[in-house]
């Protein structure tokens, strides 16, 4: 029988205090203008043990004739490279990170076989270009050049060089609306964001910088995962340092919304918040339960009750918890209660978001 894991995150239970639940913002949100930067174009990998393209790939053969006719080695015909198969056409990919980079800092860039090549492995690519889809003039941001390592045995088409691509251009993240006022926006990631998470950061926040603004809230929720915050004078010489302090500030319950997520292939169900569920009978297999409410007469016809009555004979109200704690005393399996869980919600009983994977 497989194990049911159930995780339900209360954070005043688990971690005992309020103090010891705060989750600082920078673990669950960024700020806007940090986002990476894919680089991308199309290299030639030289040196394979005659596991490339071959001479009768037609675009890798054209791309190596205009390769050699820059070194003043032109070649009249691609029937002349018919015998080439220690050559092959990549995709060249790297990324400049979220916290930007300065012209003459490297990157890791990875390369994939785009045609026939079977396998990369001892190959170098040819110093190439990489350019980002953002810049629209052809702006070479780097090169890059060296010897492949396959990191996959299994899948030898693919590999990575690392720290040959020196980028050529500085990146760095515009974080400052200056326009609106000097606003920073912080953005929740998406498993945060929520109404209720929104205002409660904007509140921290007030209220951690209060004695610094002159009483005046500086943040603003505008969306359930979009917080503005008005950089206050004294830090407009120190906007890093501000953010960084703001990163820093703690919320106590980061994640009010209630959610059920069940991965049904590791029979896994993850249950945060006080997930509520509404009186139901649920008949499945040799299992005959009554989940809630009262009874109506259901255990006279062999429906066990959950939870049980309390001594005046009613039913506390339930949560999702409480049927779980129930199905595993019964050593119902995990298939069996992400079934019972999916139907319930499928029939509109718990009240909560359902996310299956």
């Amino acid at each position: 029988m497989k194990k049911l894991v159930t995780a339900v995150l209360i954070w005043s239970v688990i971690l005992g205090s309020q103090a010891s639940a705060r989750v600082r913002l920078k673990n669950i949100c960024t700020v806007y203008g940090q986002r990476e930067i894919k680089l991308t174009d199309i290299g030639l990998v030289v040196g394979l043990n005659k596991t490339g393209d071959g001479g009768k790939n037609l675009p890798a053969m054209r791309a190596l004739a205009a390769a050699l006719k820059l070194k003043d080695t032109p070649i009249l015909s691609t029937a002349e490279l018919r015998g080439t198969n220690n050559v092959a056409m990549v995709l060249i990919e790297a990324t400049i990170p979220r916290t930007g980079i300065r012209r003459g800092q490297k990157l890791d860039c990875y390369v994939s076989s785009i045609f026939e090549a079977k396998s990369l492995r001892g190959g170098r690519l040819l110093v190439s270009p990489v350019e980002t889809s953002e810049i629209q003039d052809d702006t070479v941001i780097g090169l890059c050049s060296g010897a492949i390592h396959i990191e996959d045995t299994a899948n030898p088409t693919t590999g990575k060089i690392s720290g040959r691509l020196v980028v050529h251009e500085n990146f760095s993240a515009e974080f400052i609306d200056q326009e609106a006022g000097n606003v920073v926006t912080l953005l929740l990631d998406e498993a945060h964001s929520s109404f209720y998470t929104a205002s409660n950061v904007a509140q921290v926040v007030n209220l951690e910088f209060r004695f610094e603004a002159d009483k005046k809230n500086i943040a603003k929720a505008v969306g359930p995962g979009v917080i503005e915050v008005v950089v206050p004078d004294e830090y407009l010489k120190d906007a890093v340092d501000f953010i960084a302090l703001v990163l820093e500030v703690g919320i106590d319950n980061p994640s009010g919304q209630a959610k059920v997520v069940v991965n049904a292939k590791a029979g896994v169900v993850i249950v945060t918040g006080e997930v509520e569920i509404s009186p139901a009978i649920i008949s499945h297999k040799n299992l005959n339960i009554n989940v809630g409410g009262n009874d109506g007469g259901a255990a006279s016809f062999g429906f066990r009750p959950i939870p049980p009555a309390d001594e005046t004979g009613k039913y506390a109200s339930q949560q999702l918890k409480q049927l779980l704690d129930g199905l595993n005393q019964m050593q119902v399996s995990a298939d069996d209660q992400i079934a019972i869980i999916r139907e319930l919600y499928h029939a509109g009983k718990i009240h909560a978001e359902y996310i299956e994977r």
